[in-house]
């Protein structure tokens, strides 16, 4: 899979969206935001699902330029699609290391270690992760981390759909970066300003409706650096109050 096609569709008005269609391609962040209920999830949800003018929206989505006919639509979803939620557990009675493995056997993966995968995971998250660790007794940013990792290295599904990737114990710089290097095409929805900046085009949702899509100009990538600076300050500050360390200018 190369490129995926939204059709447009209807808002929660019922009034059609103001564009024919757009085709985005893997290897790129596309950052979906809007105010809540705007239609970020139900976007996701259409992708996900692979609709053909069947859902609320009326959009259909198009593989590589084809109809995704109703009986591949459950194959596609497992097999192309990927989907990080927002709120994340594991409830599986088993150590990270036989998670992991588990799914390497399921998806036929032989070329990453699992080594591999907690050195990713961790660089994600401050919080280290060890492969006898229990996944019940994982925190919040470490379960993101992982299955971060997890779906960057040992998932061969060219699509990531994440819902707010925000989360106080995951660097999203790291997080990003990672995720752009499995040359996969990315959607994240989010209420971060800072995190829609990080994307390469931004979906703007209004009305349950693709409102406008927006490439990142040249003045918002160098406006993207400064935050990034800013955000990586706030996380050094962040972990030294964790540790009980006092804070300087330089944090």
């Amino acid at each position: 899979m190369d490129n995926l096609t939204i059709y447009a569709g209807v808002s929660k008005t019922n009034e059609t969206e103001n564009f024919n269609s757009v085709t985005f391609k893997r290897g790129h962040i596309y950052c979906i935001v809007g105010d809540t209920g705007s239609g970020k999830s139900r976007l996701i949800k259409d992708i996900e699902q692979f609709v053909n003018a069947d859902s609320l929206t009326k959009r259909k989505i198009y593989v590589d330029g084809n109809e995704v006919s109703l009986d591949k639509r459950n194959e596609f979803s497992t097999s192309l699609v990927s989907h990080l939620s927002q709120n994340m557990r594991f409830v599986l009675d088993a150590s990270v290391y036989e998670f992991l493995e588990l799914h390497k056997q399921c998806r036929y993966n032989t070329n990453v270690s699992i080594e591999t995968v907690l050195k990713t995971a961790n660089l994600i998250t401050k919080e280290p992760i060890v492969s006898a660790q229990d996944l019940t007794s994982l925190s919040g940013g470490q379960t993101r981390a992982l299955m971060i990792a997890d779906i960057a290295l040992i998932s061969d599904n060219p699509i990531i759909l994440i819902d707010e990737i925000e989360n106080a114990g995951i660097n999203k710089h790291i997080a990003f970066g990672i995720l752009l290097k499995s040359n996969k095409l990315i959607f994240i929805a989010t209420h971060d300003p800072h995190t829609s900046l990080l994307g390469d085009k931004r979906i703007i949702m209004k009305n349950g409706a693709i409102d406008k899509i927006i490439d990142k100009s040249p003045l918002e990538a160098e406006i993207t650096e400064k935050l990034k600076h800013m955000y990586n300050f706030q996380i050094e500050c962040q972990t030294k109050i964790k540790k009980g360390e006092l804070l300087n200018e330089m944090c």
